[in-house]
């Protein structure tokens, strides 16, 4: 018995209609590319170097008394011990590059996930066009970002922080959505009722009531900013990222658990600053919520 004739499908060129995209975009929005390009390096420069003008003992003392103020003493001592080993490891430098790739990239990406997520919680026609393209973004392998911006953008810091905004902002966008979503429809009917202006009602009373989950979005921004930046050290970005790279091509088992490690103690500090600041804007949710109804 002969066997079934295979039929063959027909092949679709996403991938050329994709670099196409992308040389179109190189070609004829380059002077955007290279304001945006400059903006990001400029600012990593002026950061990182702000960062290693202060002592490092200095710097580690302040860091650990803001995580004293946010989360306690315990916390306090452990950011400090984590900080000076982290001195000790010789890797100050290259983490406080670190935290401004960090801190660059999370800022740009919740400045545009919060705008698109208040959209999208305010037009249902919004979020079903928005939604899709935030599946696609977070389910979209971390590396593959690489490729685009290393054409736009070379080799860097800049396009290491392009891909990390672009792969770090999804979070945001939908935690700020959820959050404004939830907020007690008697609360904004309320605000109506006043005779309050969208803009006001938006401003004091949705935004302050969705805090805690915008913080929550803010955390899991910066989560998703570090394990980028280390993925971004392959496009040259340098900084911890780069030291791994190294540890790998080299071999070197002592400096890539360095590097690992570092990288751990900034995601620990990193995580419970934010997690801190959530749980105070839980109570400034609740004075919200009080002075409403008084």
């Amino acid at each position: 018995m002969s066997a079934a004739p295979m039929v063959e499908m027909p092949r679709v060129p996403v991938g050329d209609w994709f670099a196409s995209g992308v040389d179109w975009v190189r070609d004829n929005l380059g002077g955007l590319l290279d304001v945006i390009g400059t903006v990001l390096e400029f600012l990593f420069e002026e950061l990182s170097a702000g960062l290693l003008a202060v002592p490092p003992l200095v710097l580690a003392v302040v860091l650990a008394v803001l995580a004293l103020l946010v989360r306690g003493w315990k916390f306090g001592l452990v950011a400090l011990a984590g900080l000076l080993l982290v001195q000790s490891m010789a890797m100050w430098d290259h983490a406080m590059e670190t935290l401004a790739l960090v801190l660059i990239a999370a800022a740009f990406a919740m400045l545009i996930a919060l705008p698109t997520g208040i959209l999208a919680a305010r037009s249902n026609a919004a979020a079903s066009v928005i939604r899709p393209v935030l599946d696609f973004m977070q389910t979209m392998p971390a590396f593959v970002y690489l490729i685009p911006v290393i054409f736009f953008f070379g080799i860097g810091e800049v396009p290491g922080m392009v891909a990390t905004i672009v792969f770090a902002m999804p979070p945001g966008v939908r935690l700020t959505e959820l959050g404004i979503r939830q907020v007690d429809h008697e609360m904004v009917e309320a605000g109506h009722a006043f005779g309050a202006h969208p803009r006001d009602i938006l401003t004091r009373i949705q935004i302050p009531l969705a805090l805690p989950t915008i913080m929550a979005g803010v955390n899991q921004v910066i989560m998703l900013s570090l394990s980028m930046v280390v993925i971004a050290g392959f496009v040259g970005a340098g900084a911890l990222g780069g030291e791994v790279l190294t540890a790998i091509t080299r071999l070197q088992i002592d400096l890539g658990f360095e590097a690992g490690l570092a990288v751990v103690i900034l995601a620990i500090y990193l995580d419970r600053i934010t997690s801190g600041l959530a749980d105070r804007s839980s109570v400034a949710r609740a004075q919200v919520r009080a002075a409403a109804a008084a």
